[in-house]
């Protein structure tokens, strides 16, 4: 079978389209053929060794890329029960799916409905769980709460507006540009600030009154942690989920005092899709509001086995690329 593997870690140079046998499920998991992958930056923090010591996200060299996808089962492995032949599946955290087939533990896979062509499901597995998870089982919200959502355009981003108004709440959200901002408006937020050194913090204390929101969503990192404290409640939340510009290494604990007795949490996805259920759950929430049509989640590029250094090299410049699929065949 055809696949898209790494040997060492590196730019996309590194990547490398070659011919290996079709993988065997072994008891639990099942083999899946991939119609689609999802293409995240996480692929590229793989491919650059982010995760080369993360006892989190495992994968280690050489490894067939691509943590996100969709396709037909073909095979189960002994003790799978909740899967046969021919069910329509997608998973994500689970590497293996730039290839024409995939070994995938079946705790990590969720069936999806006939309604749910299989380029989206692969597209939305991964960045709607994440959303998912941050939304109901990190912050909390609900009707009547407050939240601010750094880099609102961007793919999970977008996804957090949404989710965050479909349960009630009042959503504040950052870009870096006008023509993004006018992205987070169109999801729903109301109220879409740009980041200006900070002073996003005062433009939400004034839109609240000088009490600031319950939660922020908070994937820049360094340069907006600091002041993502400014824009919590007292006693509020700061979710930290990514560093797109880069670690912060220098917290005191103390300053989450003093910015309000605030509660900072870094989680990550692979904790909150432990068990088989919970990833059905989390996946059945997805599609169902994919399905109602509140959910707006557009594929933005195609790519094929051929263009997959593109892809990478696009998203490695951009970071917001918008989400785009690899097309197995």
């Amino acid at each position: 079978m055809k696949a898209i593997r790494i040997e060492q870690y590196g730019g996309p140079e590194v990547l490398k389209r070659v011919n290996i046998e079709v993988p065997s499920p072994a008891p639990g998991e099942v083999l899946i053929r991939v119609m689609f992958a999802g293409i995240n930056f996480m692929d590229v923090l793989t491919r650059q060794g982010k995760y080369q010591n993360s006892s989190t996200y495992s994968v280690r060299i050489p490894c067939t890329l691509g943590m996100e996808g969709a396709g037909e089962i073909i095979e189960v492995g002994t003790g799978v029960t909740s899967f046969e032949p021919g069910d329509r599946v997608a998973w994500c955290i689970s590497w293996g799916a730039y290839a024409e087939y995939a070994v995938v533990p079946a705790a990590r896979v969720a069936h999806i409905p006939d309604t749910i062509p299989y380029d989206l499901a692969a597209a939305a597995m991964f960045q709607g769980s994440t959303a998912h998870y941050l939304i109901e089982d990190v912050g909390h919200i609900v009707h009547g709460s407050t939240c601010l959502v750094h880099a609102a355009s961007g793919g999970i981003g977008q996804l957090l507006v949404q989710l965050a108004k479909r349960r009630g709440a009042t959503v504040y959200a950052t870009t870096s540009s006008a023509r993004k901002a006018e992205i987070a408006r169109q999801r729903g937020a109301d109220g879409v600030m740009l980041y200006e050194d900070g002073k996003f913090a005062d433009r939400v204390r004034d839109a609240t009154g000088g009490r600031g929101v319950d939660v922020v969503f908070d994937a820049v990192g360094r340069t907006t942690l600091r002041d993502s404290f400014r824009a919590a409640r007292t006693r509020g939340l700061v979710v930290n989920y990514g560093a797109v510009s880069g670690p912060v290494t220098d917290l005191d604990p103390a300053e989450l005092g003093e910015a309000g007795s605030l509660f900072l949490t870094r989680p990550r996805l692979a904790d909150h899709l432990a068990e088989a259920e919970t990833v059905q759950r989390r996946a059945d929430d997805i599609f169902a509001a994919l399905e109602e049509g509140a959910l707006h989640f557009p594929i933005s590029k195609r790519y094929t086995f051929d263009d997959v250094e593109a892809a990478h090299a696009e998203l490695e410049e951009r970071r917001q690329l918008g989400k785009s699929v690899l097309m197995i065949a």
